[in-house]
């Protein structure tokens, strides 16, 4: 087995504050630099596997890299630099306390809740009569709370402004972004005989007062994608759309009686099962971007995220 980042525990010049979420490991350097490592953990149902897959993080931070580079001109982001291929630097921003799911179709989350007979989601009203994966007639945006552990609660628009969360202003902002980013990522899909079914964006407030789109954007950790090919077919018979995203873990896990509730065990996760949720990640790289997968050599892969920080830092 390759070695894999499970877990980074760096001290940097200047260092304030290490924040380790369910897959990044998040520096902050004196309130001005954010130094992102994409480990290489996945987690699914809110909860984080026990192994870790080769070469994840490093697709999930080389595909966040092109599309924050490719998204600039619509908003501002956070990213400075990515000296390493499983890091990230960018400008230190305060988070908003939610995150902002857009959807263009009804297929996850949201058809559990629909066909429990929910016809409104994040106080968004649906359709009746839909089918699964079935296109929204517009893009709906359904925020969630961004919990510190444990499951995120969807919550209303209204709900996020009356309980000060984000300030009515700045939640116009965000939703306008968010509706402008998805419609690019669709554009860019599309391109590469995909359809971007739904997705997430997290923003955060700069020291100058701006709003920065921050963390991953367009991964498949943080978006759902089927392949165009087939999809009005597939559709019409009733069939299940080819995915491409990150719900193969969660079927495998469920096919494992497994999704996250108390006093489920996790199921073993042996060495073909690794390599086989590894081989899928570097296909999605290869599909999503449309570019061939270059495995960075591993190693050594913590000692070689740490010097390239530092050597990044160096020149600051």
């Amino acid at each position: 087995m390759q070695n894999v980042i499970l877990k980074t525990q760096y001290h940097f010049p200047g260092q304030k504050s290490l924040y380790i979420g369910k897959v990044r490991d998040v520096y902050n350097i004196g309130d001005k630099y954010l130094v992102m490592v994409t480990s290489d953990r996945i987690s699914a149902f809110d909860v984080v596997l026990p192994r870790g897959i080769p070469y994840k993080g490093q697709v999930l931070n080389q595909i966040a890299v092109k599309f924050l580079d490719a998204t600039a001109d619509i908003c501002p982001n956070w990213k400075i630099g990515s000296p390493d291929p499983s890091v990230t630097i960018g400008k230190y921003c305060k988070p908003y306390p939610v995150e902002m799911i857009i959807r263009g179709y009804l297929t996850g989350s949201s058809w559990r809740t629909y066909k429990k007979g929910a016809r409104t989601i994040c106080g968004v009203p649906i359709p009746n009569g839909m089918k699964e994966h079935e296109k929204f007639p517009e893009p709906i945006v359904t925020p969630t709370t961004k919990a510190t552990e444990g499951h995120d609660e969807d919550i209303s628009k209204e709900e996020i402004i009356r309980q000060g969360l984000v300030s009515a202003e700045d939640y116009a902002l965000i939703e306008k972004y968010t509706r402008e980013l998805f419609h690019r990522g669709t554009e860019m899909a599309r391109e590469k005989g995909l359809i971007l079914v739904d997705t997430k964006y997290e923003f955060g407030k700069g020291d100058d007062g701006r709003i920065y789109l921050i963390d991953e954007i367009h991964t498949p950790d943080s978006s759902r994608y089927f392949y165009l090919e087939g999809y009005e077919e597939r559709q019409a018979k009733g069939e299940q759309q080819k995915q491409l995203s990150k719900e193969f873990v969660r079927e495998w896990l469920m096919a494992n009686d497994f999704m996250g509730n108390a006093g489920q065990q996790i199921p073993e996760m042996t060495d073909e099962i690794v390599n086989q949720i590894s081989e899928r990640y570097i296909e999605l790289y290869e599909n999503i971007t449309g570019e061939n997968f270059v495995k960075s050599d591993t190693t050594q892969v913590i000692q070689r995220v740490e010097e390239n920080i530092m050597g990044w830092l160096s020149l600051q």
